[in-house]
């Protein structure tokens, strides 16, 4: 079986308190687009896992679709498989593709395997991959708060509007985005600023990791500025970074008139 796990966009992220545990809060709109991984699982005689596209660092047993497969084989007794992952969303841009993948994972063995996980049991089980990952189980756009655990889908679209996703391949760790972030409470909440005219955006709907990471990588501010200077009505950093997008108006020619860079990934939807 082969699905196509997602990426998602940040519209605004505030870092709005620390906890007694070490983890930050957050409030964030997280919104799903068409950038995909392909992922494919299929029955095995002993477990495999492999992998194509871009090159995925690391211990294979830290990847989130080995670790999804091993939450579930000792619970629910599921024979081996093979799981291939071609990787096409890159990694530390903020554009939650790992996150997607291990979640992609733990639904497509429930469809497998006939599992019958709940919506909700799905959920609690993507949460002990990593904070994003609940989020890709009904794969909404949705206000997620808390580490990532309290998920509000939300009547929101952006489909009047043509979306650009620029990667300057730049890897940016969890660790380095959080130096410097002084957690506080913003002044409007998100899901109020997302229903209110897009042409506020710009000066209400904050990132708050983008300051400290641009203050270390310049160029990502570089591109934001390009986009606005392209006619985006609103352009911001993604996530944790360092991908950045820009929001324009629908039948822009903006395929022709987006070539930032040619050294940079563009995406477009």
């Amino acid at each position: 079986m082969v699905v196509f796990p997602n990426a998602k966009i940040n519209l605004g992220l505030n870092v709005v308190s620390k906890r007694d545990d070490g983890y930050h809060n957050i409030s964030s709109c997280f919104y799903p687009i068409n950038w995909s991984d392909i992922l494919e699982i299929i029955p095995s005689k002993t477990f495999q896992f492999s992998s194509s596209g871009m090159l995925i660092e690391g211990d294979e047993k830290n990847n989130l679709c080995v670790k999804a497969y091993g939450l579930l084989v000792e619970a629910y007794k599921l024979p081996a498989v093979h799981i291939h992952l071609h990787k096409v969303i890159p990694m530390g841009a903020g554009l939650g593709g790992g996150s997607s993948d291990g979640a992609y994972t733990l639904v497509l063995l429930n469809q497998m395997f006939d599992l019958r996980l709940s919506t909700l049991k799905l959920q609690e089980l993507a949460s002990k991959l990593g904070s994003d990952c609940p989020f890709f189980i009904k794969n909404v756009p949705a206000v997620v708060s808390g580490v990532g655990e309290t998920i509000q889908p939300m009547n929101f679209s952006l489909k009047n509007y043509e979306l650009i996703v620029i990667y300057p391949k730049v890897h940016i760790s969890t660790k380095e985005a959080y130096q410097g972030i002084t957690p506080k409470y913003p002044i409007r909440e998100i899901n109020t600023i997302l229903n209110s005219e897009i042409s506020i955006w710009k000066k209400e709907l904050k990132n708050d990791f983008e300051i400290p990471v641009i203050s270390n990588h310049s160029e990502i501010n570089n591109i934001k500025n390009s986009l606005y200077n392209l006619g985006a009505k609103y352009a911001s950093m993604t996530g944790s970074g360092s991908a950045v997008y820009g929001i324009f108006q629908k039948d822009t020619g903006l395929k022709n008139i987006a070539k930032i860079n040619e050294q940079y990934l563009t995406w477009f939807e």
